[in-house]
């Protein structure tokens, strides 16, 4: 099985990942790392993760090792949106990519989050997974 990616399957990452943000589903957003080798810093606090645990941790709260998780998933955001830079850029081998951009998370009253996003992928066993996740809010 091919371990080349395609800027097409960095696409169905992407949606994939925002529609498990918008059904809160954690473990659905927790399948689309590659905790062997994650690094994760996420927009709604200041620890940075590497397993699975403090990833959990930001997206539901309540881990007494990670007080300041308030559940990234208790948004109740009903659309995500990716809003590439440039789109995801593929290094030569197309064994790894990268993307960088905004995403928009849409409340049910219709406002708005933006954040910026950095985000690595690599394919494992045909499943392309997330290996890096920065994110910020948006100051512009």
């Amino acid at each position: 099985m091919s371990q080349e990616l395609s800027t097409h399957e960095i696409l169905e990452a992407q949606s994939k990942w925002g529609a498990a943000v918008v059904a809160a589903d954690p473990d659905a957003l927790l399948s689309l790392y590659d905790f062997s080798v994650l690094v994760f810093k996420p927009t709604m606090a200041a620890d940075i993760r590497t397993d699975a645990t403090g990833a959990r941790s930001y997206f539901v709260g309540g881990d007494s090792r990670y007080p300041g998780d308030q559940g990234f998933l208790h948004n109740g955001f009903v659309a995500v949106e990716f809003d590439s830079a440039r789109g995801p850029m593929l290094d030569e081998g197309q064994m790894t990519a990268q993307d960088m951009g905004h995403y928009i998370f849409r409340k049910p009253d219709g406002s708005v989050v933006k954040a910026d996003y950095s985000f690595c992928y690599r394919k494992v066993d045909g499943r392309t997974l997330i290996t890096l996740h920065h994110s910020s809010y948006n100051v512009g």
